[in-house]
């Protein structure tokens, strides 16, 4: 399961941040075939967002194939394997790093500094 976090200063719409996440995670393989997920209530509820705002989600992924929601059961990650495409997956990376750098530049720290955190994160520290 992946953890949703939605961030309400990136200009995107809640419910194509959830697609994304699902999306990715499904790419990635963090999210299996046949893995359910959260309701649409306990997902709003967790994210504190709108019940339409997650179903609005479901729905697109739905028509996609990408989830399969079944009655009374709950929604699970369809038989669809996604490739998101490289040059998606590399704008998704610049715009998170280009926030993370941002903040991190805002809190007065340098190029190197953020680097060689990062690389102690990874244990690819030199």
């Amino acid at each position: 399961m992946i953890d949703f976090m939605l961030d309400p200063k990136s200009g995107i719409p809640f419910y194509r941040q959830i697609i994304d996440q699902i999306r990715f995670g499904v790419a990635t393989g963090t999210l299996k075939i046949g893995e359910q997920l959260p309701t649409v209530r306990a997902l709003a509820v967790l994210l504190k967002v709108n019940l339409n705002t997650v179903s609005k989600a479901y729905r697109e992924l739905e028509i996609q194939n990408v989830l399969e929601t079944q009655q009374g059961t709950g929604t699970f990650i369809g038989n669809l394997e996604i490739q998101i495409p490289t040059e998606e997956r590399e704008k998704k990376l610049a715009s998170i790093c280009s926030e993370f750098f941002s903040i991190a530049s805002s809190y007065g720290f340098s190029t190197n500094e953020i680097v060689r955190q990062l690389q102690t994160k990874q244990g690819g520290e030199k």
